[in-house]
């Protein structure tokens, strides 16, 4: 039987162009060689596309901040693509996470991995997805939604009426509205970066100022002290959930330091919690993926409130991160999956999609 042509996209325009290269070389040393023809495809931080060229059963995992060195580059992208029977687009963030890549491989009609154009755009936008999830009824934590202009800052409110305001104007709304501390993130980006989390009025200009380097419209959340736990789906109309995982941050919150670069960070499998708060996030976890229209997969984490106990969700991820320590894949592992088996019934999803 011929091998499945199998295209493994990794690297990318975001910021979280050396977490991909991780994530990517782990799914492509982890893949059953017997089974794919695999195209390793790496795009670099400026939007050039290579084929990354290192023999296959030499490639190895690289570390966050190690690059892509042995590649050529590819003359006709499209040419190249269409050679692939299944795309795996192991890319995180803007124009990998967020529809771009999603839309360009539905114009070339050809079967990718994970959530589609909508989905991706919808799990990728912190604003937008809060308002999907208001209108399911999941409960999340209270926000305000701003936007960066040249001429200043524009608060939307529930309406989405929108308002020209000072940052001394938005900071007493935030003070009267959510009070403080509270997380200030641009709303299209992911590993936390761009975050910060602002005590006061002084602070939180700096961290408004700070993520509308990453984005102009930006997510204000008030804090919710709980514990952070994950919960992984897989599927397409039939959407199967993991158990639960907990996040015990080495830092105040789960930056990307914390995640990627401090090994004090830990995370405990299944998570010490009641079957009762387990069958909750379990069910909220598919809601969520569903109310997005989600496919193929994600990871959907959540808080457990300190005092009373109830399950507020924090965001969902359409591309979670794939490397040795990543969340999605162990928790998976914990169900019985491998890795490898894994990545077989993600490239089924898509080829069924």
């Amino acid at each position: 039987m011929s091998k499945l042509k199998l295209g493994v996209i990794l690297g990318g325009m975001s910021s979280e162009h050396d977490v991909s290269i991780t994530s990517g070389t782990s799914v492509i040393k982890k893949l059953d060689k017997e089974k794919y023809e695999i195209y390793p495809i790496y795009i670099d931080k400026q939007g050039n596309w290579y084929e990354y060229t290192k023999n296959l059963d030499e490639i190895e995992v690289l570390e966050v901040g190690r690059q892509i060195e042995e590649k050529r580059e590819i003359t006709n992208v499209i040419e190249y693509l269409q050679e692939c029977d299944v795309i795996f687009p192991v890319l995180h963030g803007l124009y990998g996470e967020d529809g771009t890549i999603q839309g360009f491989l539905e114009l070339l009609k050809k079967p990718y991995v994970g959530c589609k154009v909508l989905g991706s755009s919808i799990g990728m936008d912190k604003v937008y997805t809060k308002v999907i999830f208001d209108r399911a009824n999941i409960n999340q934590a209270k926000y305000l939604y701003i936007k960066k202009t040249e001429q200043g800052y524009i608060y939307i409110d529930k309406e989405f009426n929108e308002y020209s305001y000072s940052l001394n104007d938005i900071a007493e709304i935030v003070k009267k509205e959510l009070g403080y501390p509270v997380y200030v993130k641009p709303s299209n980006s992911g590993s936390s970066v761009g975050i910060n989390k602002a005590h006061n009025e002084e602070e939180l200009e700096e961290a408004v100022e700070f993520a509308s380097k990453y984005d102009r419209k930006i997510l204000i959340e008030e804090e919710i002290k709980g514990r952070e736990v994950e919960c992984a789906v897989l599927g397409n109309e039939e959407v199967e959930a993991t158990c639960i995982g907990e996040i015990l941050p080495a830092e105040e919150f789960y930056t990307f330091d914390a995640k990627y670069k401090n090994s004090e960070s830990r995370v405990i499998i299944p998570a010490e919690i009641s079957e009762n708060i387990s069958e909750e996030i379990r069910r909220n976890a598919i809601k969520a993926f569903k109310a997005i229209d989600g496919k193929g997969l994600s990871r959907v984490d959540f808080f457990i409130e300190h005092e009373t106990n109830r399950v507020i969700i924090n965001e969902i991820n359409t591309m979670p991160g794939f490397t040795q320590i990543s969340m999605y894949p162990k928790l998976w592992e914990q169900m019985g999956v491998s890795y490898t088996e894994l990545l077989d019934r993600l490239i089924e999803l898509a080829t069924i999609c």
